[in-house]
């Protein structure tokens, strides 16, 4: 049954990545595409499953953490000296109250633009603490970029807080690049908690078929919410592994770096 589901999986990858741009040396060491994984809410699965395994097979993921536990910031550091990217995602998480349950005065209509600035500059704060360097990303709540009902990515664009944007898509098609070049909009595909390691890989293929960039985005890894299982990540990260030799699996951050010494 799997093996029949991940054939037709890949049927329709390789359908679909026929719009897909041809590789033209965008990546480095002639990689067809680049592979971003990312994971969002500074999760203890993330720790427990998600570093490991991606520590195993080699790769760099890039991890937005949001209300930090005082209990995790040893191992978000050892996680950041491994050569994980750690990335901003505002300290108290607060999105639109429709869609994420929580403190009323931590929902995005509770926020006015100046108080998430410096939410999110305060949270620059405790990431440099933890992992010592000077510039970070922003992945939004949520994927939602609004404080008070006013979108703030200009305001934010104009204060330099961070070097980026990840939303949390729409990212249904492999992108071959970042749309525009606007790294202040980055999207991402995040999976339902049902998805398998053939699906996952079939996103991942129409990339290295087509030439282009997918970035994945996950939460819980064999744990806590909206969790992939710990197999489907790890089937996951083998097939990326057995195509090291034409994928850059990478950071954010270098991914966005990339894309902006192409523009």
């Amino acid at each position: 049954m799997k093996a029949g589901f991940l054939g037709f999986a890949l049927a329709v990858a390789l359908g679909s990545s026929a719009h897909a741009q041809e590789t033209d040396g965008r990546w480095p060491d002639g990689a067809k595409a680049a592979i971003v994984l990312t994971y969002d809410d500074a999760l203890v699965s993330q720790l427990d499953n998600a570093v490991p395994a991606l520590d195993e097979a080699g790769f760099k993921g890039t991890f937005f953490l949001a209300n930090v536990r005082q209990a995790d910031v040893a191992r978000w550091r050892e996680a950041a000296a491994e050569g994980h990217e750690l990335g901003n995602h505002t300290m108290f998480h607060a999105c639109p109250a429709a869609v994420y349950p929580t403190d009323p005065r931590n929902t995005s209509e509770a926020y006015t633009v100046p108080t998430m600035l410096k939410e999110i500059e305060m949270q620059n704060v405790l990431l440099h603490a933890i992992d010592g360097k000077e510039r970070h990303g922003l992945a939004t709540p949520c994927g939602a970029s609004l404080a008070g009902g006013e979108d703030y990515i200009d305001e934010l664009r104009e204060a330099d807080l961070v070097d980026y944007v990840r939303a949390a898509g729409p990212a249904d098609e492999v992108r071959a690049g970042i749309p525009n070049g606007d790294i202040m909009h980055v999207p991402a595909r995040g999976f339902p908690d049902t998805v398998t390691g053939p699906e996952l890989i079939a996103y991942a293929e129409e990339a290295r078929r087509g030439g282009g960039m997918a970035v994945f985005l996950f939460h819980g890894v064999g744990g806590d919410y909206l969790q992939v299982s710990d197999s489907a990540h790890r089937e996951l990260l083998a097939w990326l592994a057995a195509y090291r030799e034409e994928l850059w699996v990478t950071t954010l951050a270098d991914a966005v770096e990339r894309t902006k010494t192409r523009h």
